[in-house]
């Protein structure tokens, strides 16, 4: 059992309605997986490189290449390489850092601006229609 997992209050009995509760709200996360999955690949993107643009799009700062390994909880190499292929996509630029010159940045271009839009907008719209049935599990799981 990790620290993550362990809880010092007395463990509840859980009843056959909290293992309802978590199949189905695994059920709803991996069917917006799913969508997600698909619609990146449907844009021509790998799942990954889709979330690494929106990594970076929604940072609230600069995002070096160890920023984008910790958002994305991949090795620093494994990011080196994500961002490889990405700029050869010419969806991303590195940029050195002009308040300190050995930092160097990752920016979005043009092109993965305007696809990460459609991206994004398809995906706001999946999460709208799922609100209605996250919801009631949500509110359940706080009682």
């Amino acid at each position: 059992m990790t620290a993550r997992t362990r809880s010092t209050a007395a463990p509840r009995e859980l009843t056959q309605a909290d293992y309802r509760l978590l199949a189905e709200f695994r059920r709803l996360l991996r069917q917006f997986l799913a969508f997600s999955e698909a619609e990146a690949l449907d844009a021509g993107l790998s799942p990954q490189q889709h979330q690494a643009l929106l990594a970076i799009k929604g940072a609230e700062g600069p995002t070096t290449i160890g920023d984008l390994a910790e958002r994305l909880s991949i090795r620093h190499n494994s990011a080196v390489g994500l961002v490889d292929r990405l700029e050869k996509m010419r969806l991303l630029t590195r940029r050195a850092d002009p308040a300190d010159g050995r930092r160097v940045t990752l920016a979005l271009s043009d092109d993965a601006e305007k696809l990460l839009a459609g991206l994004t907008a398809a995906h706001r719209d999946e999460l709208r229609r799922l609100t209605p049935l996250l919801k009631p599990l949500l509110n359940k799981l706080e009682r």
